[in-house]
């Protein structure tokens, strides 16, 4: 079978992550050549044994160092746009996307390299399953328009997850059930070490970048979607999504900028992303497969640093999209007028506030690179206004 699943792999640690997933796939069923794996690494990593490992497994795929990045993006003409993708940053699974794009992948799964799979969990297969087909699941929303992805038993461990703002905190919660029927993004949630900011991992006690407490399976319970209207955290270590909603998920320019924001990709994508899904009636389902987290020690200050400049804009950027985008179509068009709403907004009375309308502008940059990709694929004028 062709590989129709680009799986989207930001390594310079564990890469052979790689091996406990194929594993899970085969155990289950699988079929492994619908697969193609893109490492997206750094000069100084090995890439010569991460192309061995693929090899060794039987697995389509490609390694993407910093070097290799830039010759790729002189192959397609896009080298013009290659600022989009941040150096050193978790944020380079943008390249990712835009490798999905270009490549017509029909699906995008990210699976960060410190995560395995529960071995009794058909991970691919769960995933793909929440992306086809009919499904009755719980609906969920908050008084806050904020829903806690780890709500379900979150009166015995108190956990908001990294990019929960806080002023939604202390949240009423009401549930009931719907159907899903066009679902575009499948989010999975962790064991073991919790995705948390670097704030609630120091009011958890733990200055190694991990927080003492810890998740098992018995936290979580059926797949749930956050209402319409309401937003939710999006991870990126165990997601996966259809080829459709690319134009809206780009992972931003984080840590490589001006202010030194980062940590904020995948939250902020996901807040775009939801917003899109709620104008065009899709769904982004959350809950399995559920992956192990084990995040490695590092100093939990390093994080703060990274996150602090941008905890102001967290509160706010939300609100600035939320009545975004009403009369879009598709993906590209709400995403660009959620970039104009960045960059038209007076951000005066946010620290940083400068940081939000650059976003803005990259985002328009992300519409036309994927139009560069694949000419006419991105019709709305704002792609234009890039140069402008």
């Amino acid at each position: 079978m062709t590989a129709d699943i680009c799986v989207i792999v930001p390594t310079i640690r564990e890469f052979e992550c790689v091996r406990a997933y194929a594993e899970n796939a085969r155990k289950h069923g699988f079929d492994t050549d619908r697969l193609h794996v893109v490492l997206v690494t750094e000069d100084f990593c090995d890439t010569e044994a991460m192309a061995t490992m693929l090899d060794e497994l039987g697995l389509a795929g490609e390694v993407f160092d910093g070097a290799a990045r830039e010759a790729w993006y002189d192959e397609q003409s896009v080298t013009e746009f290659s600022h989009l993708v941040p150096a050193a940053s978790h944020a380079q699974t943008s390249f990712g996307l835009l490798y999905c794009w270009a490549n017509g992948f029909d699906y995008g799964v990210f699976i960060d390299d410190d995560t395995r799979p529960h071995m009794d969990e058909d991970f691919f297969g769960t995933h793909l399953a929440n992306l086809n087909g009919e499904h009755e699941v719980e609906r969920v929303r908050s008084d806050e328009q904020w829903v806690n992805v780890l709500h379900e038993n979150a009166d015995e461990h108190g956990l908001y997850p990294r990019g929960y703002p806080y002023s939604a905190m202390g949240e009423e919660v009401e549930t009931d059930r719907t159907r899903v029927t066009n679902v575009v993004a499948s989010q999975g949630l962790w064991t073991n070490v919790p995705d948390l900011d670097a704030a609630r991992i120091l009011a958890d006690g733990d200055l190694q970048g991990q927080a003492k407490t810890r998740l098992s399976a018995d936290d979580f319970g059926e797949p749930f979607v956050a209402a319409e209207g309401q937003y939710l955290t999006v991870c990126s270590m165990n997601l996966a999504f259809r080829r459709e909603v690319i134009p809206a998920f780009y992972q931003l320019p984080m840590d490589d900028n001006p202010w030194d924001v980062g940590r904020f990709d995948d939250i902020w994508s996901g807040v775009f992303l939801k917003r899109a899904c709620d104008v065009l009636g899709t769904e982004i389902v959350t809950g399995g497969p559920l992956c192990k987290h084990n995040k490695a020690e590092r100093s939990t200050f390093d994080d703060l640093r990274s996150e602090l400049p941008a905890l102001d804009a967290n509160e706010r950027l939300w609100r600035a999209v939320d009545d975004a985008a009403a009369d879009a179509d598709s993906y590209a068009g709400a995403f660009a007028a959620m970039a104009d709403a960045l960059v038209e907004r007076d951000w005066s009375d946010c620290e940083n506030g400068e940081f939000l309308p650059y976003v803005g502008e990259y985002m328009h940059d992300w519409l036309a690179c994927l139009d560069a990709l694949d000419p006419g694929s991105i019709a709305v004028p704002a792609a234009a206004s890039a140069d402008d």
